[in-house]
């Protein structure tokens, strides 16, 4: 169990901090005077064609594309992206994935509601203390800003998102889910990106790589580290992306949070990582 922990720990570090790069790269993007939905089509849209070689498609199982419940996660986490890339164009990085990470919270009472999956007081505690963190991030009520407003609706999304994927991961393989959110997402967010014209330069191209790039692998190394591990250690880790964004955020863009964001962002990842302890003894 110490080695799975341990190999799991340094998988989704590795899978976090590449997504962040990517949230980075994007966010370069939009300061840049990109639209937010051009970005957040070129990553589905280049991630989809660096990862077509490594998922395993079939052509029969490209009927997929076109079932409703595919289509509904795809939408999920189509609005997720495009809602976390509006959200740090005006807010810091850690402020706004603070915000973001009422995420599991969601995904967990979701499932419990519409999968009838087993919840636990230990863990239904922790999740308390963590949206207290959620809480202290976000500030409702003392001037919370359309950018996180925005954070939040992401977190609720993407807990939807993780909801439907549990729904749909005995119907369909991993890496078809993967690849058809890349597709039906790139699809979706055309129209938009069509009306864009973007001109590239060569830094612009080196921001758009690690957009789209980082997109790609680490999303890739999450569904490698989710066949081997099971799920209730995987979940817990996720939470290591805020540090991740916090990391980002300084280094780039001198982003330091204050010191009630700080004292959020430590409740959520220490309560979020507790629940490791409770997964290992199935509670």
């Amino acid at each position: 169990m110490a080695k799975t922990l341990i190999q799991a720990f340094f998988l989704m570090f590795l899978s976090t901090f590449v997504i962040i790069i990517s949230d980075t790269g994007s966010k370069l993007l939009s300061d840049d005077g990109f639209s937010q939905f051009w970005v957040a089509w070129a990553r589905f849209a280049i991630a989809a064609i660096i990862l077509l070689p490594f998922s395993g498609l079939k052509i029969p199982e490209l009927r997929g594309l076109l079932d409703w419940r595919v289509v509904l996660r795809a939408g999920l986490i189509v609005t997720t992206t495009c809602a976390v890339l509006t959200a740090i164009k005006t807010e810091p990085m850690a402020n706004a994935f603070g915000g973001f990470f009422i995420s599991p919270i969601v995904s967990y009472f979701l499932s419990w509601l519409f999968l009838r999956e087993r919840i636990s007081w230990p863990r239904s505690i922790l999740l308390g203390i963590s949206f207290i963190g959620v809480l202290t991030v976000v500030r409702p009520g003392f001037g919370m800003t359309t950018g996180m407003t925005l954070a939040v609706l992401a977190g609720f999304t993407h807990g939807a998102y993780l909801m439907t994927t549990r729904w749909l991961v005995g119907t369909f393989r991993p890496r078809f889910l993967l690849m058809s959110q890349l597709i039906i997402g790139g699809i979706i967010l055309l129209p938009f990106a069509a009306s864009d014209n973007p001109a590239m330069t060569m830094d612009r191209t080196w921001f758009l790589a690690l957009a789209a790039f980082g997109s790609a692998f680490g999303n890739l190394i999450m569904v490698l580290t989710n066949r081997t591990t099971p799920a209730s250690v995987v979940a817990p880790l996720v939470y290591l992306q805020l540090v991740s964004a916090t990391f980002m955020g300084f280094m780039v863009f001198g982003q330091i949070p204050d010191v009630l964001t700080m004292i959020g962002l430590t409740i959520i990842v220490c309560a979020g990582l507790s629940s490791l302890w409770f997964a290992g003894r199935g509670r």
